[in-house]
């Protein structure tokens, strides 16, 4: 099979595979382009309330496909930081599900998402300096809004690999696993999502991206939503909330 991403949707979950196995999942450019599409296609289904990102088999990405920048490093990087900004954007909850190794433009990606669950024995490296590459403005501070400036340094002077624990400790991820327990997880809490307010969800994603001009917009949503009524009820009547506020109605 042709290196590409695969998806999906089930029980309203997106799921997004980066295959290319023959490589750990190496990034190539045409799968750099393919990705902010893609992100378009699922965001604007109303079905879709929360997305996976994950890798084949037991790697999640070991960075761009190398070749590509014997070419055009800053086309290729290009092409990688619109990818990630397009996973940042997405207006959905989005999860990384991390396995093996998360390397490079496997560790942008995995940092666009809005959460990071990885398993035991996962390794994580941010490795421009390897390569004499200027990393991002944008992406260096997606990661040191993560892991802070001191540890963002870390892992860009150096290039190193750090273990999940590691990860864990410097918020580059969210939760560790125990081995065979990811994808059990990831299924939970993403089932735990999509039965939340998606007009909760979106706002936050705003206000934690750095939003300071649209409190005005989601106050004059959440009064026209019935969400907040629905809630209270819900909660009142002890029995599970039915929102009904999606991302793309025409009043949002």
């Amino acid at each position: 099979m042709e290196p590409q991403l695969l998806h999906g949707v089930t029980d309203s979950v997106a799921t997004v595979v980066v295959h290319h196995p023959a490589k750990r999942n190496a990034m190539t450019a045409a799968m750099w382009r393919a990705l902010p599409p893609l992100l378009d296609t699922l965001a604007a289904d109303p079905d879709v309330r929360a997305l996976v990102l994950t890798g084949e088999g037991g790697t999640f990405c070991a960075g761009a496909d190398i070749s590509a920048l014997q070419g055009s490093p800053d086309e290729a990087q290009g092409l990688a930081v619109r990818a990630e900004e397009a996973l940042a954007a997405f207006p959905k909850p989005t999860v990384a599900a991390i396995r093996g190794h998360c390397v490079g433009g496997g560790s942008q990606l995995a940092a666009a998402c809005d959460l990071r669950f990885a398993e035991e024995g996962a390794l994580f490296g941010v490795t421009p300096a390897k390569l004499g590459i200027v990393y991002p403005a944008s992406s260096t501070r997606r990661l040191v809004s993560l892991v802070g400036p001191a540890a963002a340094k870390y892992l860009l002077f150096s290039g190193e690999l750090i273990d999940t624990q590691r990860a864990l400790r410097t918020g580059l991820v969210d939760e560790v696993l125990p081995e065979g327990e990811l994808a059990k997880r990831v299924g939970e809490f993403t089932r735990v999502l999509v039965s939340r307010s998606q007009l909760t969800q979106a706002a936050v994603k705003e206000f934690a991206g750095g939003r300071t001009d649209r409190d005005a917009y989601w106050a004059e949503q959440a009064r026209g939503s019935g969400d907040t009524a629905e809630g209270v009820a819900a909660f009142l009547e002890r029995r599970q909330p039915s929102f009904t506020w999606t991302v793309g109605d025409p009043a949002s």
